[in-house]
């Protein structure tokens, strides 16, 4: 089986939203998701902020939120999470690329985030995103997948990989 989505992995700060960035503005299909986007406050990360295809924006994370939900010193904003990321996941067409960007601990938080990826995973939808380097067993589960193309990413083939990637999307 030929893998339909299409997942990029590596150290953080490696280049993963922008080479994905890239990507998608080469696509002459329609697409949906989301971007994970820093916030920051005199230089400083405070949290990190949604932000999808379609305009919305949200916060995923901060370090004031004080909920239930923590990842290092980040409270997970479940809220904005489950009601701005996850539905722009979900596809309207079958011919819509799907932009997760990211697979991460903190959206893994949400057992709605993590319901509603696999249904995208298995879906004639192909998906176009990244995922943590490391992470839980239902990140693991997920670069385990023979529909999952697993690209590994870093400063030095980021810029390398675009037009490989491309011809994937494309095919």
């Amino acid at each position: 089986m030929k893998p339909k989505n299409i997942l990029l992995t590596g150290p953080p700060r490696c280049g993963k939203s922008t080479l994905i960035e890239k990507l998608i503005q080469q696509i002459d299909k329609p697409l949906t998701g989301f971007f994970t986007r820093e916030m920051r406050l005199k230089g400083r990360r405070v949290g990190f902020s949604i932000n999808t295809l379609d305009g919305k924006e949200g916060i995923l994370a901060h370090e004031e939120n004080k909920g239930r939900f923590r990842v290092g010193k980040y409270g997970v904003n479940m809220d904005d999470l489950d009601q701005i990321a996850v539905p722009s996941m979900v596809a309207s067409r079958r011919d819509e690329i799907v932009v997760i960007d990211e697979i991460g601990k903190m959206e893994c938080c949400s057992p709605l985030f993590r319901e509603t990826l696999m249904k995208i995973l298995d879906s004639p939808n192909q998906v176009i995103g990244s995922i943590a380097q490391k992470g839980s067993p239902f990140i693991d589960t997920i670069k385990e997948r023979k529909d999952v193309l697993l690209v590994p990413a870093s400063e030095k083939n980021r810029d390398s990989l675009s037009a490989s990637l491309l011809a994937a999307i494309r095919e």
